[in-house]
């Protein structure tokens, strides 16, 4: 049942996304959409990690956190829709910084929102400006990334 229940999640949360990305103009990516969730790489240890018996637990015990860890790692390179994977790390410190957004292509971030909005959908939350505004600061943009997101939502900022 663990896996039957993450795959209606993933099939529901794609058919959104899809939707949002036709709205956005790129179909072609709403079809391939986190198609790598589907890989045994992430599909398992997010089936185990959401609806195995830890699901409800605070403290998953540490095989189950870390196989999670490592499929989400693997998620955020694969797919060029999550911010993670523009950030570079150095190896060594330039100007003090270690990390750093890199600017993403436009196509990227039409699908990042679409990813947004219908993860909102899909998850019953689908205030993406509510949900954008609270997480805004968490989230590491390129300055011309951030201005796009911010536009995209209606976010203002206060000065």
């Amino acid at each position: 049942m663990t896996y039957i229940k993450y795959l209606w999640v993933v099939l529901r949360h794609k058919w959104f996304v899809f939707h949002e990305c036709c709205k956005l103009g790129i179909p072609w990516l709403g079809i391939i959409h986190d198609l790598s969730k589907f890989l045994p790489s992430e599909f398992v240890p997010y089936a185990r990690y959401f609806y195995g018996p830890w699901a409800k637990d605070e403290q998953k015990p540490k095989m189950v956190q870390y196989r999670f860890d490592v499929a989400w790692l693997h998620h955020q390179h694969r797919n060029r829709h999550h911010w993670q994977r523009w950030m570079m790390t150095l190896d060594s410190a330039r100007k003090g910084a270690k990390h750093f957004p890199m600017p993403m292509p436009d196509r990227y971030r039409r699908e990042m929102l679409a990813d947004w909005r219908g993860a909102g959908r899909a998850y019953g939350n689908a205030n993406t400006p509510g949900w954008y505004a609270e997480h805004r600061m968490e989230i590491s943009l390129h300055p011309a990334t951030r201005e796009w997101v911010d536009a995209q939502l209606g976010y203002e900022v206060r000065t």
